[in-house]
This record gives structure tokens, C-alpha cells and sequence, in this order.
């Protein structure tokens, strides 16, 4: 979406959403002030799954080769964050699982 605020609002849901429900997330923003709060290689190693919540080019995106990518729009991430998250977290146990 247009709106330079947008990117942060997000952020802070989801990281708000995650302590509330006792996960661990780390969010990382690419956008006009580059790259804020940046998910290093290790922490991308022990990351469950890659949350995506952008119609943008990623930069980086080979920290996370081989990990479960879930694409969400970044509205919903604003406006249901736990509810991303609990989708989220289900998917990739159903994957697991399999």
C-alpha cells in the first residue's frame, strides 16, 4: 500500500501480536530508510518460517533459502496480526507434520 507508514504499523503489530502469544518474531523493514532492524544469516538459520508481507524485491532473500515463505498482505498484518501469526504457525506444523 502507498504510505511511508504502513511498513512500521505492520512491524509493530506483528511484534506486539508475537509477544501476546509467545512467539519469538523479528521483523525486518526494507523500505525508503533501507534496510531497519536486518535479520542476520544465523538468525535466518533458525527461523521456523519467513513471513512476507510485501508486494515488493526483497533484498537478502538467500538468508533464507529453504525455509516455509508465507506471503501476506501487509493490511492484514495491520489489521488481524495474531491472526496472521496463528495461520502462520498452523501452516508450517501441517507441513511438518506431512
Amino acid at each position: 500500500p502507498a504510505g511511508l507508514a504502513h511498513t512500521p504499523m505492520a512491524a509493530k503489530a506483528l511484534e506486539k501480536a508475537g509477544a501476546k502469544l509467545g512467539y519469538e518474531v523479528k521483523i525486518e523493514q526494507q523500505g525508503s530508510l533501507g534496510q531497519v532492524n536486518e535479520i542476520t544469516a544465523a538468525e535466518a538459520k533458525e527461523a521456523d518460517f519467513l513471513l512476507l508481507a510485501t508486494d515488493q524485491k526483497v533484498v537478502g532473500m538467500e538468508r533464507f533459502e529453504g525455509k516455509p515463505q508465507i506471503r501476506v498482505n501487509i493490511n492484514t498484518c495491520i489489521k488481524a496480526p495474531e491472526a496472521v501469526l496463528k495461520k502462520c504457525v498452523a501452516a508450517v506444523e501441517q507441513r511438518n507434520a506431512n
